[in-house]
């Protein structure tokens, strides 16, 4: 259907920031009836150009082009009323309101200058069936699991019955399930003539969904053609300039030490009354689909919410961590899943970030010590290779940037037992390898590190050992030869598999 106009272009937009170029001289035109892919690094002008296109973000030079004709200033409320809806893949939603005020805020069916809460609710409606959510319409977002969340947002987006949606990583928080109904939505509004955006950095989905790609690279295009006869590989190619084979570090033979933490009868949140064990050196997934325990175990774990265990030694102390700052003080650290929300605080600075959890340790006789602070923070931001002033907020930096901060800023205390949720969500291939070789040397030094995750070849490549929740109770653990999709996969869905032992 490229035949006709495109309904949303850049034409050689340039924009910058703090005098850095940010995008240069960037064209892209999304068609009807077609789903474009937009790929690069983090940090390659994905989300600018993003902004761009849905006016939150006005370009330097350069026109945005609605039905073909360039249109003045492109605000976000003139870009919904020509169409154009965006799913961010950091959510948007209203906690302490409902499900459906969410999915109706700024759209709001009115009557006699009032909400119309009925017809809000018939609309809600048909746009949840459409995504698969089934909860109660008055519940509030908060409630929800960042899954569900998500899905919100989705049936937010489609509440305003869109001509052209961008999707940036839309299924970074959702289940197998979950993204499968998102696949067969996305292929209905394709077929209803809506064009279509998708950013991810799960290339599978790319090449099941998308039938032409974009792809940037420190600001540029690099690629805009059609996906027919590129594969996987073909795609990183375009992205990175390199094959995806050293993606993970190799897994070497696994000796693990002493252990780490030993629970039985353990329960938190979800999570009842299981046994749990894992070793230093070891790095043991956490598998499932989406909200079946996996963060109330992490979370339980670390002192973070009530938990309780008929026997529990944890990081060679007997019983469970009273409270955070008791894990911490035993040599457990948690990252979560939510980085922006929960991980870092995005107005301070970089170097705020990094030495946040450490100022009490670096503190002399009462004060803070300016020189200690100084050289940690430049031996941390070399580690990680974030370059440039560390004076700037830490929102600044790109997402898979964010995230190391989120990790490294626990490193000088010099922790035990690592707790990550999420680690590599919505992280691009190359920081995704950087995280991966971090991880595979802290458990060379003797560290335990324990990943719940949602990205299944995460769990199957980089993983020692995969435990698969389903329910708040081990389906199955895996390991060695018997760690597969598949197997994660069919233990998660319940299905027994040879190999898994529950």
């Amino acid at each position: 259907m490229t035949d006709k106009k495109p309904l949303l272009e850049a034409r050689q937009v340039f924009k910058g920031f703090f005098g850095n170029p940010v995008l240069k001289g960037v064209d892209i035109a999304l068609h009807p009836g077609r789903v474009h892919a937009l790929l690069g690094e983090n940090g390659a002008g994905k989300s600018t150009l993003i902004n761009l296109l849905s006016g939150a973000l006005q370009p330097d030079s350069g026109a945005i082009a609605v039905d073909g004709r360039p249109v003045g200033r492109f605000s976000p409320a003139t870009a919904r009323a020509a169409g154009i809806a965006v799913v961010q893949q950091e959510l948007s939603l209203t906690a302490d309101l409902s499900i459906a005020e969410n999915i109706g805020l700024g759209a709001f069916p009115r009557r006699f200058g009032l909400i119309d809460y009925a017809a809000l609710h018939r609309g809600v409606r048909e746009v949840c069936a459409m995504v698969g959510l089934t909860e109660p319409l008055d519940m509030p977002v908060a409630d929800l699991a960042l899954g569900r969340r998500q899905m919100v947002e989705i049936a937010k987006a489609l509440f305003r019955k869109p001509r052209v949606l961008i999707l940036d990583e839309p299924t970074s928080s959702l289940s197998a399930h979950e993204a499968g109904i998102l696949a067969g939505v996305i292929e209905m509004l394709r077929d209803r003539g809506t064009a279509l955006l998708y950013i991810s950095h799960r290339l599978n989905e790319v090449q099941a969904l998308c039938a032409h790609v974009t792809v940037l690279k420190d600001g540029g295009v690099t690629a805009d053609q059609s996906l027919s006869g590129i594969d996987g590989e073909g795609l990183v190619r375009l992205m990175v300039g390199r094959e995806t084979g050293d993606l993970f570090p190799p897994r070497p033979a696994c000796t693990p030490g002493a252990p780490r933490v030993d629970v039985t009868g353990f329960s938190a949140g979800l999570v009842r009354d299981i046994a749990f064990s894992a070793r230093a050196g070891e790095i043991v997934g956490i598998g499932g689909l989406v909200g079946q325990g996996q963060e109330d175990l992490l979370l339980g774990l670390y002192g973070a919410i009530p938990a309780k265990a008929s026997s529990a030694e944890v990081s060679g102390k007997s019983g469970l961590p009273a409270d955070v700052g008791a894990a911490n003080a035993a040599g457990l650290v948690y990252v979560p899943a939510d980085r922006k929300h929960e991980g870092l605080v995005l107005p301070h600075s970089i170097a705020s970030n990094l030495i946040l959890p450490s100022l009490g340790r670096l503190a002399r006789n009462g004060f803070r010590d300016r020189p200690a602070e100084t050289g940690l923070i430049a031996d941390l931001a070399r580690r990680l290779t974030i370059k440039g002033d560390v004076a700037r907020p830490v929102q600044a930096l790109s997402g898979g940037n964010q995230q190391k901060v989120a990790l490294a800023k626990w490193l000088p205390l010099d922790p035990s037992v690592l707790l990550l949720n999420d680690p590599t969500r919505g992280v691009d291939i190359e920081t995704k390898r950087e995280i991966y070789l971090m991880l595979r040397a802290f458990a060379a030094e003797g560290r335990l590190i324990i990943l719940a995750s949602s990205d299944t070849p995460e769990l199957v490549h980089l993983c020692d050992r995969v435990v698969v929740l389903r329910e708040g109770h081990v389906a199955a653990t895996l390991v060695g030869d018997a760690i597969s999709e598949e197997a994660i996969v069919g233990a998660a869905m319940g299905v027994d598999r040879k190999g898994a032992a529950a």
